[in-house]
């Protein structure tokens, strides 16, 4: 068994095949990343985590579920949980009887949005979502929008603050997106390279002081693929500066950090130079990402030897050319990942007045 399971990979269907079996029963695969196209209904949700975990119960079954328009399942009872927008919205509102408004009405609620969230995923069996995004809303990225809660990084640290403790309370870790920060460039990292031209004092004062702030209960943080050519040429996801200088040493972080999906177009320029799946994994696991994210590759071969094949041979390949090195560190702050207790199941969960209260509070 490896000492070091660092990737996270997908599945095309609703249900295992035998080459996603045999896929997730290799060592070097941590975990796996779901998606709507996963989903039918609770049922069947619920027997595919069941089902995964009967491959290796150590796989961390994790989803993108920030509520909003970031949110994979969305119905057969799955609260539609509002944008993170709409908890800084109530915070700048003036309190007023019989209206939920204003800041400490607005924490409650966030607290209640951590807490749909984490409890509804745990009682179908997902491990982790990769939330709550800690951008701040420049009002210039449409891939953030209102994913952010606030301009303000106060706001921000303080409401992302309660949706941590709303998700810790369901059992569920949290994980801080998009370090340093994504909310000032336009362009989609899903299809470009953004810039971002601030300097680096510039931006730990606003964009990444969520992340000095957050670092105590923050489980994991996603960095941008974002360029920041004041700081480091490449994007923050493989930088070393970024993540072992700032994220690390200056700020503090020892919790996991995931790269954002390699499969995205800018996920894999370094310094002008587009790389394959393995490269581009290898740049990020030795910049300092715990783990990597490889998804939506399943779809393009269901059933077939296909690209997310290629990476495991690669990373395995380059672990037995001294290329890469197992890191137990890293293994150590996958585990700790894992949810400390069992969710409750759907009926109880609804029989909780810890849920329903919570559903009373949502904005």
């Amino acid at each position: 068994m490896a000492v070091h399971a660092p990737l996270i990979i997908d599945i095309a269907g609703t249900a295992l095949n035998a080459v996603d079996r045999q896929r997730l029963r290799h060592p070097l695969v941590g975990g796996l990343i779901l998606f709507s196209r996963n989903w039918e209904s609770r049922v069947q949700l619920t027997a595919l985590c069941k089902s995964i975990k009967r491959v290796r119960a150590d796989l961390l079954i994790c989803v993108d579920h920030e509520g909003g328009r970031v949110q994979r399942f969305k119905t057969d009872g799955f609260t539609h949980v509002p944008p993170m927008r709409a908890l800084g919205e109530m915070w700048m509102k003036e309190p007023k009887v019989g209206r939920m408004a204003g800041p400490l009405d607005a924490m409650r609620a966030a607290t209640a949005c951590g807490y749909v969230l984490g409890a509804e995923l745990r009682a179908c069996g997902v491990d982790f979502s990769f939330a709550p995004v800690l951008d701040l809303d420049y009002g210039e990225s449409s891939v953030i929008g209102d994913r952010a809660f606030a301009r303000d990084p106060r706001v921000v640290s303080m409401l992302a603050q309660s949706v941590i403790h709303g998700l810790l309370q369901s059992g569920m870790g949290s994980c801080g997106k998009h370090f340093p920060g994504h909310g000032f460039v336009k362009a989609d990292s899903h299809l470009a390279i953004p810039v971002d031209r601030r300097s680096l004092k510039s931006i730990l004062a606003e964009d990444a002081a969520p992340y000095r702030w957050l670092g105590g209960v923050l489980g994991g943080v996603m960095p941008a693929h974002v360029i920041y050519p004041k700081v480091d040429s490449r994007p923050a996801g493989f930088s070393r500066v970024w993540l072992q200088d700032v994220l690390r040493a200056k700020l503090g972080f020892d919790g996991a950090v995931f790269s954002d999906d390699l499969s995205m177009a800018a996920a894999r320029v370094i310094e002008g130079r587009a790389l394959g799946y393995t490269d581009a994994a290898l740049a990020a696991l030795n910049a300092g990402c715990d783990m990597v994210l490889l998804c939506n590759q399943s779809v393009l071969q269901p059933g077939r030897r296909g690209p997310i094949d290629d990476l495991i041979a690669g990373i395995a390949q380059a672990h037995g050319e001294g290329r890469w090195v197992m890191d137990e560190r890293s293994e150590a702050r996958r585990q700790a990942l894992f949810p400390k207790v069992p969710g409750l199941g759907w009926d109880s969960l609804q029989c909780s007045s810890a849920y329903t209260q919570s559903q009373h509070c949502l904005p």
